[in-house]
């Protein structure tokens, strides 16, 4: 019935990143290491994942006709991601401007760029994409009328993974479609606020499942993660590695999820699945060029 596994709808920007001795100040220059361009944006980081882990996936965003567009594309084919649903044009692609200091700290600026052009009329244009995907994934770099439109656009026997990131608030329409809402501690708390009542994650999880969505996972790191639906909470273990470069792990633990629960799993299994795929992407550096096969996962 179905034709993809997973669709991707989100982000597409390229990383250009610069390693420092030190962040700048304010009206400071300082030299740095030559740029380096990656791959990135959470959603183009989910369908890479997810296609390398063998889901047959397609994308659905928005990338300029430009070098860092044709370096998105090129990596989403490389990794047999369909890009049909990838738009170009109407504005530059997005790029993240980052600086890593020797300690690994890093400052980040985004310019959405094409991404903020996402617009409900494109997602309404790709009907024939969501009623032949088993899943749909979104994230919060697209704009928030846009994952409202993804909501009323889903097949009626299809799931709907959200990963609320950067946090805002959401609307009750898409926490109500959310099966799970995958949230880390940083999104669980800012979702929360006021309504956030102690320090457990297994104590948010209960409260972010009472505010509408059909399950809720909480990442949790190094520490696995926890899921909560109408059964309880169950905590998730992750497999001990020697962590290098955490960039893009939720992305890779999102996609893993998503294509676990539209092949069948329950969602204790397809979390424990999740987690061993983030636990393999940080043992290497890099986000896109960290994300394992099947097979890395199964020898993990």
């Amino acid at each position: 019935m179905y034709d993809y596994d997973l669709l991707v709808v989100g982000s597409a920007n390229a990383d250009l990143v610069i390693s420092v001795e030190r962040r700048p100040g304010a009206g400071e220059t300082v030299l740095g290491s030559d740029l380096a361009v990656h791959p990135g944006g959470k959603g183009a980081n989910q369908a890479v994942a997810a296609a390398r882990l063998g889901a047959c996936t397609a994308l659905l965003a928005r990338v300029g006709d430009d070098a860092h567009g044709r370096l998105l594309l090129d990596s989403q084919r490389a990794a047999g991601v369909d890009t049909v649903g990838v738009l170009v044009g109407g504005a530059p692609t997005g790029v993240a401007l980052i600086t890593v200091d020797p300690s690994g700290d890093n400052s980040i600026v985004v310019s959405p760029g094409a991404n903020g052009r996402l617009t409900p009329a494109d997602v309404r244009a790709a009907g024939s994409l969501f009623h032949a995907s088993r899943v749909v994934s979104a994230q919060l770099e697209i704009p928030l009328e846009t994952v409202v439109e993804v909501v009323r656009s889903l097949a009626p026997d299809s799931r709907f993974v959200l990963n609320p990131s950067p946090p805002q608030p959401l609307p009750q329409e898409v926490l109500a479609a959310c099966d799970p809402l995958i949230v880390n501690e940083h999104e669980a708390r800012v979702i929360l606020g006021e309504s956030r009542v102690g320090d457990r994650p297994e104590d948010w999880a209960r409260i972010l499942l009472a505010k509408g969505p059909r399950s809720v996972v909480v990442t949790l790191g190094a520490e696995g993660a926890l899921v909560a639906d109408a059964d309880g909470v169950v905590r998730v273990p992750s497999p001990k590695v020697a962590a290098v470069d955490t960039t893009g792990a939720g992305d890779a633990f999102t996609a893993a999820l998503a294509w676990r629960l539209g092949a069948g799993s329950g969602l204790t299994e397809a979390a424990g699945y999740a987690a061993r795929v983030g636990a393999a992407a940080v043992t290497r550096r890099g986000a896109q060029e960290s994300f394992p096969t099947a097979e890395e996962v199964d020898a993990l």
